[in-house]
């Protein structure tokens, strides 16, 4: 980790670096104001953005995987590391309590309680399969987890106990012009063709009216447009994300028309952050028709509407959160050389 002197002026609406990370995404701000950062080795990180050198305390680390881990500010002294993807019991899929100067304690298998909590709304790869993305922490000590692979919504408990919150159905798509005839030499439906594609819920977090909110980033064909971030009542177990009734039940939509959700922040007044990976969706990003690989950055208000942050500034963005004196950070590029960045 290498820190950077603070850059560009006192509110101003470009990324200005913090410090630069190795394959930077998780982000989170604890209540005394510090930034809690994660990197792709799997090192957690406090930041300190005080004056023209930020100082950095590494707290500890856990697994490395495919990408960084997400992180979570709980309790005083309390930081939370979610790992990515994997079998259980091998340190992937799992959840994370660290504290400064000890080890990472696991505190749930994720990939393990999704063998018996398969998704029954699946529409492709293996039913119980876990990758978990997203994390909040929750003022009682439990915490909250976004299941991309699992499609759903999941609390976990300071004893390791976990419930399913919510579950995320997927929702009728058409399949977009963009992409070739086939992938890997097979054939892909036409452009036009409507069918299903799986939510993938990768983010989470709390808002400032006390609801938690979860968004999509959209399985195949993932198609532009079709991420939505969905409100789901405090407390609940067992709800329904349902496209096709968005208005109905403890689970409902808050806003449509995104793309590759990968983050959530909380705003103010109701609002949320949304943070896109790539604004022609990961997909077109992987087959090579998105380059440079632009993300986004919105404020999203109730009911909806939008507006756009740091526009065309963002390459492959892996989180967003809040700070005080209404500054935003921002982590990315997700995938090598990379930084933590203040916006405001």
């Amino acid at each position: 980790m290498l820190t950077a002197p603070a850059a560009g002026a006192k509110g101003s609406s470009e990324p200005s670096p913090v410090v630069e990370l190795d394959g930077p995404r998780g982000v989170d701000v604890d209540q005394a104001g510090r930034i809690v950062v994660s990197e792709a080795d799997g090192t957690v990180s406090l930041v300190i953005d005080r004056g023209r050198h930020p100082k950095v305390h590494e707290i500890g680390s856990v697994p490395a995987g495919f990408l960084a881990p997400a992180v979570a500010a709980g309790r005083p002294g309390q930081v939370y590391a979610l790992t990515a993807g994997g079998e259980p019991d091998t340190g992937a899929a799992t959840l994370y309590l660290l504290r400064q100067g000890k080890p990472a304690k696991p505190i749930a298998d994720i990939a393990a309680y999704q063998q018996g909590d398969v998704d029954p709304f699946n529409t492709e790869g293996v039913p119980e399969e876990s990758n978990p993305y997203g994390l909040a922490a929750l003022k009682d000590g439990s915490v909250l987890v976004a299941d991309a692979a699992g499609n759903d919504l999941l609390r976990v408990y300071p004893d390791g106990d976990i419930v399913t919150v919510a579950r995320l159905k997927p929702r009728m798509v058409e399949v977009p012009e963009e992409l070739p005839d086939e992938m890997d030499g097979e054939p892909l439906p036409p452009a036009g063709a409507v069918i299903p594609a799986e939510a993938v819920a990768t983010s989470v977090t709390v808002g400032s009216d006390g609801y938690w909110y979860v968004g999509e980033l959209r399985g195949f064909p993932a198609t532009p447009g079709t991420s939505q971030i969905w409100r789901i009542k405090p407390g609940s177990r067992d709800a329904v994300c349902d496209p096709e009734k968005p208005n109905q039940g403890t689970c409902r939509r808050f806003a449509d028309g995104l793309t590759s959700i990968v983050d959530l922040g909380p705003g103010s007044h109701g609002s949320v952050y949304a943070v896109e990976l790539v604004k022609q969706s990961w997909l077109q990003w992987e087959l090579g028709l998105a380059d440079p690989p632009v993300g986004g950055l919105f404020r999203v208000r109730p009911g909806g509407s939008r507006t756009e942050l740091a526009a065309g500034q963002l390459i492959l963005p892996g989180g967003v959160d809040a700070g005080r004196h209404g500054r935003l950070y921002v982590t990315g590029p997700v995938f090598g050389p990379g930084a933590l960045s203040r916006i405001g």
